[in-house]
């Protein structure tokens, strides 16, 4: 079935996917339907001319060979003009005279008799113009009657359409006959042939030299589309010096010129956003750097004023304490701003070995026990079975797990906070799930930026620097991996980190799921987010 499903797609990928497939498959069946309607009107013009002047010549001949036949029974001998030795005569030599040529056939109705040519099959004149001459001569009347038909023989030679001409012939003093023309249209038949066959030949000519030209056309539009479609890639991809050919002064030539002019413009723009942000680093780094200096003197005298705090009265104690715990956080800031403008400027480098990820884990867990205990956390841990390993970097996944499990314990709200690891062939997964405040589901993508918080107004209680979460993500993306997270008001949140196994080697599908097993799985999970702060 779904090789069936794919077979029958295929014609619509094609004809989606390919301009110049759209623009000749359009123009050949617009020509098609023309060619057809524009051949079946001028074949019905051509049938309805030639059998119109066929008709009309047919009565003319009927017409004059009616004359002969009337002025033969005139000139017959005084009182032998009705009878039916005359009209048996003169009906033979009717049918003799429409036989030179093949032009017409004859049918005379005589009374006990019927003379005819030897050919014709009498099935061929329609019954309904016999009604009307024999009624028209019982009345006396000698008026043509003509209709079309499809003359048979009874020779076994092919039918073919013709048209009958009806009348009756007799003297004034005698009875009148029926006698039937009939008029083959052989030559005629043969003449719409040949424009039938005119047509469709012509039809072929004209059906390929539109696709020709159709293809042709298509092709000198589309390729300078081509070409600036070309150009925007490689523009997209970063070849800001590529430009487009300019030909001529019409609008592709204009396009062509509005790209160019746009690729300059985005090659000044990028080139003043990247000199910005050279600066933006240095100035982060030198800044970062040279505090250092200022700090460690501040810092060794705010530790002199701490060891002494207790001497202090209470306005000066509370103040060395306070000094020191600031210092603490500006020192911390520091190193995470560096830290960052390592990953601005690609210095940043693994130191990648096999570890044990449950050991490490494990080891981070235990370490923060004593914080959680404080704000009255339960840390669950979930380990699999037996080894866990991955090559990776230790000192920045136990960065990254640090981070996210203050986080946790900051907002937890007292609950417990539950970890888990889980691996499979390509990838080894860690799941950090809190019970807490949680934050809206829109602000999913916002937690990974730099200072970014869910809510303003509430103090980091633990001092955090509003950069972890950020640094979190590129020492899990220098991994090749990724750090997702998923949240909810009053709900809590959970953190997935995805490493693969092997360093080089893609992540074919997640141990665990982003979104917590304790919840039920009604919509869709969150996507991966990009990188931020909390």
């Amino acid at each position: 079935m779904d090789q069936a499903r794919r077979l029958l797609r295929a014609p619509g990928r094609a004809w989606w996917g390919s301009l110049p497939l759209r623009v000749v498959g359009t123009t050949l069946i617009g020509t098609i339907l023309v060619l057809i309607l524009g051949g079946w009107l001028l074949q019905q013009q051509a049938t309805n001319g030639i059998t119109q002047g066929k008709t009309n010549s047919s009565l003319a001949e009927a017409s004059a060979a009616l004359e002969i036949i009337e002025s033969s029974l005139r000139s017959a001998a005084p009182g032998q003009a009705g009878s039916t030795e005359t009209i048996t005569r003169v009906a033979i030599a009717a049918v003799q005279r429409g036989a030179v040529g093949d032009q017409y056939h004859v049918l005379v109705s005589l009374p006990s008799s019927r003379i005819q040519t030897i050919r014709l099959d009498p099935a061929s004149i329609p019954e309904s113009l016999k009604a009307s001459v024999v009624q028209a001569g019982a009345s006396g009347d000698a008026r043509l009657f003509s209709t079309s038909t499809q003359v048979t023989y009874l020779d076994g030679t092919p039918s073919v359409p013709g048209i009958v001409v009806g009348a009756t012939v007799g003297t004034f003093s005698a009875a009148r006959y029926p006698v039937y023309f009939v008029f083959p249209m052989t030559q005629e038949q043969s003449t719409l042939r040949v424009l039938q066959q005119a047509l469709v030949t012509t039809g072929l000519a004209v059906l390929l030299g539109m696709v020709i030209i159709a293809y042709w056309v298509s092709r000198a539009v589309i390729t300078p589309v081509r070409t600036a479609r070309q150009a925007a890639e490689r523009l997209a991809s970063g070849q800001l010096t590529e430009r487009m050919p300019v030909r001529g002064t019409d609008d592709l030539a204009r396009l062509a010129v509005s790209m160019n002019y746009m690729a300059s413009e985005l090659q000044h723009r990028i080139r003043q956003l990247e000199e910005l942000s050279r600066l933006q680093q240095r100035f982060v780094a030198d800044v970062s750097h040279e505090l250092r200096t200022p700090l460690t003197t501040v810092r060794l005298a705010a530790d002199v004023l701490y060891d002494a705090h207790d001497q202090f009265p209470p306005l000066e104690d509370r103040s060395a304490v306070l000094m020191r715990r600031e210092l603490d956080r500006f020192e911390a800031l520091l190193a995470d701003l560096l830290e960052i403008s390592r990953f601005d400027a690609g210095a940043a480098e693994l130191a990648v070995d096999e570890r044990d990820v449950n050991d490490l884990v494990r080891t981070e867990v235990e370490a923060l026990r004593s914080l959680a205990a404080t704000r009255g956390v339960d840390l669950e841990l979930r380990l699999p079975e037996g080894g866990c390993s991955a090559e990776l970097d230790q000192r920045r996944i136990g960065r990254v797990l640090r981070n996210l499990l203050t986080n946790a314990i900051e907002h937890g709200e007292g609950k417990p906070v539950e970890i888990e690891v889980a691996a499979n062939d390509s990838a080894v997964a860690i799941t950090v799930r809190d019970h807490g405040v949680g934050f809206d589901a829109g602000d999913s993508h916002n937690v990974f930026q730099r200072f970014w918080r869910a809510d303003r107004a509430r103090a980091r209680s633990l001092g955090g620097t509003g950069l972890g979460l950020a640094i979190a993500t590129e020492d899990v993306r220098l991994h090749g991996g990724t750090l997702a997270a998923w949240g909810r008001p009053m709900r809590g949140a959970q953190f997935r980190i995805i490493l693969p196994r092997r360093q080089g080697r893609p992540v074919a599908s997640s141990p665990l799921p982003l979104v917590p097993r304790d919840l039920p799985r009604r919509r869709t999970t969150p996507k991966a987010l990009g990188r931020g702060a909390s």
